[in-house]
């Protein structure tokens, strides 16, 4: 019997998604990469190889329905189950006044950060609602702003407000199947993609975090965690 544990990382091939897919591959779950870019997805997967773990890459738009389900066709081909998906992959939105915003601009960060983690929820529910046993994890990155906006973030925020609305959903409507659903909520992580004026963390503490809600036995859930550096502006943004 293969008891591997199988899990799906998108936005897989630089910062949180990264970091959280090393350290997945160190607490000995074997890898499955997706983002739009081959070289730094199989970069990870060769990190991941080098030090003894399993991981393969799998290029991926998460806004392309027929992207996604071609992912899971290939997960489910490859190793027969899916026990996590770690629904990592978003984009910043473009920082200009509200009055400002194109239609265009609205739509590309929405097409991202809310109908691509849709897709890929919806498909690990039908491949955890199948397979034997059945049951799995899906983690969604959400944000602080999900909470607590910053200025001139309106697509940004907004869709990080609905992804909290899709774990809720999916939180509720995976009990049937033992699919459980949670959310982790990142403050300012220090990664190559992001240089903040504000206190920051280390990005190997989100991926921790993320390594222990993948953790749990299905019949325990962290339906939100919230991890951020001790003096980031939060509360009240002050």
């Amino acid at each position: 019997m293969n008891d591997a544990r199988i899990a799906l990382v998108t936005g897989a091939g630089s910062g949180i998604g990264k970091a959280s897919a090393l350290a997945l591959a160190q607490a000995g779950w074997t890898l499955v990469l997706a983002g739009r870019r081959a070289e730094p997805l199989e970069e990870v997967a060769r990190e991941i190889e080098a030090v003894g773990g399993q991981a393969s890459a799998v290029v991926t738009d998460v806004t392309d329905e027929a992207s996604v389900e071609a992912l899971f066709e290939t997960i489910a081909q490859r190793h027969g189950r899916l026990d996590l998906l770690f629904n990592n992959a978003g984009m910043f939105a473009p920082k200009v006044l509200f009055e400002d915003l194109t239609a265009a601009q609205w739509r590309s960060v929405v097409d991202v950060n809310l109908t691509g983690v849709f897709l890929c929820m919806r498909a690990a529910f039908r491949m955890m609602k199948a397979q034997m046993p059945m049951g799995g994890r899906i983690i969604n990155n959400g944000s602080i702003s999900a909470h607590t906006p910053r200025e001139n973030s309106a697509p940004y925020s907004s869709t990080k407000h609905a992804v909290t609305g899709l774990t809720k959903s999916g939180a509720l409507d995976g009990r049937k199947y033992d699919i459980a659903v949670g959310q982790i909520d990142i403050g300012n992580a220090q990664t190559a993609m992001v240089n903040w004026s504000e206190p920051v963390m280390d990005v190997t503490h989100a991926a921790q975090a993320v390594v222990h809600m993948a953790g749990l036995p299905l019949s325990a859930n962290v339906l939100f965690m919230t991890v951020m550096a001790t003096k980031m502006p939060f509360v009240g943004r002050g």
